[in-house]
């Protein structure tokens, strides 16, 4: 697909560095991705982080609003509190048609809470869910894991949808011809799981837009066997905190055992373009969050500690989802399965 100059909406306000680092990574994003940043906040906090940077020239636009949704917050209460919140006003930009994308690094609820209430769900979509991007041992072959926190609870139906949405976005941004769906089970075996893994395991087989190629146990997320891997949004959080703690543990030992001393440094020099591809590879921050699937707009959620690298690489995604039409593709597809529906109906 030919790429368009997107807009995007990012709160400023949302993280644990906002808005010093938002506002590196937007800059880097506008001079890097050829795309409009709209800096959703306080004005005199953004221009305070602009004046930081030599190119605090460049035409971004700064939003008004006023204050921000805290963590401690209950997401929905908070929203209502606050109407001028930036994840409130930002969200606002995408129903308007004024912004293509939200990118936020603030309360993940308040996010998913404005995207449902501002923008609703894509038509045939019942819930929405974050997918998150995990390397595998296969380099340049990622997983595509979703939900990984929009719904504690599910029914068989959603994961079967998790996984249609899942396989679009597979296919059409990560570029992945057939992707292989599995799903996130205690056993190979179709009897094997709970009551709601042994009913989504007949649905997902008898779904004939995915590839669904079975259960996968935790062992096999990473192994490259699976292109997507459908979960409810318990399981898939508590996969996704690991496999981050897992990554920084990694790296932190990569620093420790390299040689230390001149040798040391000449060791590391030469390592160099390996260290950085490793840390590329199991880095979360290099992945900068997840996509919000289902809902009527691309929405990115970031993580509350990310900085700058990482705000760029989820306005890089916001891009990519826009260029590669995900929305409407979604969109296409479920008015496909409901016509069919309709015919046997």
């Amino acid at each position: 697909m030919g790429s368009t100059r997107a807009r995007i909406a990012i709160d400023a306000m949302g993280g644990d560095h906002a808005p010093a680092e938002i506002v590196a990574g937007a800059i880097r994003a506008h001079q890097e991705l050829d795309v409009e940043v709209l800096l959703v906040g306080d004005p005199e906090q953004i221009e305070a982080s602009l004046k930081q940077h030599t190119s605090s020239h460049l035409p971004l636009e700064i939003v008004p609003a006023e204050g921000t949704i805290e963590m401690h917050e209950e997401p929905l209460s908070g929203l209502r509190r606050k109407p001028k919140a930036s994840i409130n006003v930002a969200m606002q930009l995408v129903k308007k048609k004024q912004a293509d994308a939200v990118v936020s690094a603030g309360h993940s609820g308040a996010a998913m809470a404005a995207a449902l209430l501002r923008l609703g769900r894509l038509p045939g979509i019942e819930r929405p869910a974050i997918g998150a991007v995990f390397p595998t041992l296969i380099a340049g072959k990622p997983v595509l894991v979703l939900d990984v926190g929009a719904n504690v609870d599910c029914r068989p139906k959603f994961l079967e949808q998790f996984a249609v949405m899942g396989s679009i976005y597979s296919q059409y941004v990560l570029g992945v011809e057939d992707p292989k769906v599995g799903l996130l089970n205690i056993g190979e075996e179709a009897s094997k799981g709970n009551d709601l893994a042994i009913r989504t395991h007949e649905k997902l087989q008898e779904n004939q837009q995915i590839s669904f190629i079975g259960n996968a146990e935790g062992r096999d997320v990473l192994s490259g066997r699976f292109d997507i891997i459908v979960c409810d949004g318990f399981a898939g959080n508590v996969l996704l905190k690991f496999a981050e703690a897992v990554g920084e543990i990694v790296l932190q030992i990569l620093k420790e055992e390299l040689p230390q001393g001149l040798h040391g440094m000449m060791g590391t020099a030469l390592l160099k373009p390996n260290l950085k591809r490793i840390k590329q590879r199991i880095d979360h921050a290099e992945h900068g969050g997840g996509l919000l699937l289902g809902v009527a707009g691309v929405c990115i959620i970031s993580h509350g500690s990310s900085q700058a690298p990482s705000i760029f690489n989820a306005i890089r995604l916001a891009k990519e989802a826009i260029d590669n039409k995900v929305l409407e593709r979604i969109g296409s597809q479920n008015k496909t399965t409901a016509g069919q529906a309709t015919e046997v109906e």
